[in-house]
């Protein structure tokens, strides 16, 4: 188990000193038992936040933390970026965030299409998307709308602004994704055994912390949200080791300040208004059904992949690359062997380490030595 330490100016002292002993008491009961535990992060920021104050040195030995799906650009399928290509080479305005830019596809990148002349727009905003549509009138304008459950909301609400104003130019390419069956897929993983999930604070802001309470009482396996601080990382650690310690697993909100147990209420109606489950396709991991959100069939006309017939699935994958198992928490970064050697955030093989939020981004910038 490691010292306290003094990262960025933030010392990991007074307060963090007394949940460190809480997690070691908790984590050495366990270790009597001759017990090892799995716990997984399933958030993007966490990781980055877990790599940056080093918390995976604070933890005793028989406690390893993995990083899960957290990252909603890491787990975008290839087919789904050979689609955006495929647009953005027809003249289509495609209006972006700035990390799906390098995203790799079967065989590029919007990044390279930009460069060969397609035209390739990044937002900091969805209304990014409309002022283009009302200002090129003569121009189709596709927003690449993928996300986690924290960004449906604003992306979705761009169908109500084009409707209200007539635009017949804005469409959407949909592959939104879903959290809570993504974490019934991992836990029916026969290779990887997680005995908790330290669940993710933005996307639980919206779906509210009782979303997992059917996980806690199918598996018996206690989920604790946690904020993004370090001090709110270990407290949700120690909740979960408190929990597999006393062998009482449950639900715990430790991000109350934030997070309800209902959720955001409005953006929940708003996502039901305008959207439906549907089965989709996770970078390494495959389809999991009901996993994610797909426009209704009266919202079919802001629909892209329908509108300009291009398909979202399939697309081929660079075999020398494991973001996959990464995404599944069946392994640690440096344990691909393109990891900080071929495979850089300048020169990214894979998603994951293409994204703020990735795990092989968060290892390679804090964890690579």
């Amino acid at each position: 188990m490691g010292d306290l330490q003094y990262i960025d100016g933030f010392r990991l002292g007074a307060a963090a000193a007394p949940l460190q002993g809480q997690i070691a008491a908790h984590a050495a009961r366990l270790a009597a038992g001759g017990r090892r535990v799995r716990l997984m992060e399933v958030c993007g920021s966490h990781t980055m936040a877990i790599g940056r104050f080093g918390l995976r040195d604070l933890l005793p030995e028989n406690v390893e933390l993995v990083s899960g799906p957290g990252c909603p650009v890491c787990v975008t399928d290839n087919g789904y970026i050979d689609a955006a290509i495929e647009l953005a080479r027809r003249e289509v305005v495609v209006v972006t965030f700035g990390d799906m830019l390098r995203v790799p596809g079967s065989a590029g990148s919007l990044a390279a299409a930009r460069t060969a002349g397609a035209r390739v727009e990044v937002a900091y905003s969805p209304e990014r998307a409309l002022e283009i549509a009302r200002r090129e009138p003569e121009r189709q304008v596709v927003f690449l709308a993928i996300g986690f459950e924290t960004t449906v909301a604003p992306v979705i609400s761009l169908i109500a602004a084009a409707e209200r104003e007539e635009l017949g130019n804005l469409s959407l390419l949909v592959a939104f994704k879903l959290v809570p069956p993504a974490l019934e897929a991992l836990i029916a993983d026969p290779e990887l055994q997680i005995d908790g999930f330290l669940c993710p604070a933005h996307v639980s802001a919206i779906i509210g912390s009782e979303a997992y309470r059917p996980i806690v009482e199918r598996h018996r396996l206690p989920c604790v949200v946690a904020g993004f601080e370090p001090l709110d990382i270990l407290l949700g650690l120690r909740g979960l080791l408190e929990m597999l310690a006393e062998q009482r697993p449950g639900l715990r909100n430790d991000y109350s300040r934030v997070v309800r147990p209902e959720g955001n209420t409005r953006a929940r109606a708003l996502i039901e208004r305008y959207l439906q489950p549907v089965d989709a396709a996770w970078r390494g991991i495959g389809t999991i059904p009901a996993s994610g959100l797909g426009l209704r069939a009266e919202w079919s006309a802001f629909d892209a992949e329908r509108r300009f017939d291009v398909s979202t699935h399939g697309g081929r994958v660079d075999r020398r690359c494991r973001c996959g198992e990464v995404l599944r928490g069946r392994i640690r970064p440096p344990e691909c062997g393109l990891f900080a050697s071929v495979c850089t955030p300048e020169q990214p093989v894979g998603a994951c380490m293409v994204s703020s939020e990735g795990s092989c981004a968060a290892w390679y910038r804090y964890a690579r030595h």
